[in-house]
């Protein structure tokens, strides 16, 4: 009965330890397929001077719409987090990171993760519990961990 009692205890404390660590892994999967698709857009804006369309004829004009690298995370298996240029233009784009519902992400506290062109990273959710979605500290708590 003690021996069940022992396991019982580190059961308790083992799952939500592990649950957190395989989150934290899932997100910076996420974190890196966004970065990954950012650098590409950011390469391309050099190349041709606009975010949402490349030179594919070396004209001049951006003439043929840009295809993310990226568009799940991870980038091989069962997608944990669907990628998206949720806005594109030529001066412009804001990459978002979907947890998949049903999922092991599905109900995560960080919610979507976001990055910009200007390189602002953002969450929809309340990761540090104060009742505010989205705010400074939430971002630290999701996006450097």
């Amino acid at each position: 009965m003690i021996a069940a009692g022992i396991v019982a205890i580190l059961a308790a404390i083992a799952l939500p330890t592990y649950t957190q660590y395989t989150q934290r892994s899932y997100r910076g999967d996420a974190k890196t397929a966004l970065l990954n698709n950012a650098q590409y857009l950011e390469r391309n804006f050099t190349q041709s001077n606009c975010y949402h369309q490349y030179d594919s004829d070396n004209n001049g004009s951006c003439d043929t719409a840009v295809t993310l690298p990226n568009t799940q995370s991870p980038l091989q298996g069962d997608a944990v987090y669907a990628i998206s240029a949720t806005t594109l233009t030529a001066t412009a784009y804001t990459l978002t990171a979907t947890p998949i519902n049903p999922g092991p992400m599905a109900g995560d506290a960080c919610g979507n993760l976001t990055i910009n062109h200007l390189g602002v990273k953002g969450v929809s959710g309340d990761a540090d519990g104060n009742g505010t979605a989205g705010g400074a500290s939430d971002i630290v708590a999701c996006w450097n961990k």
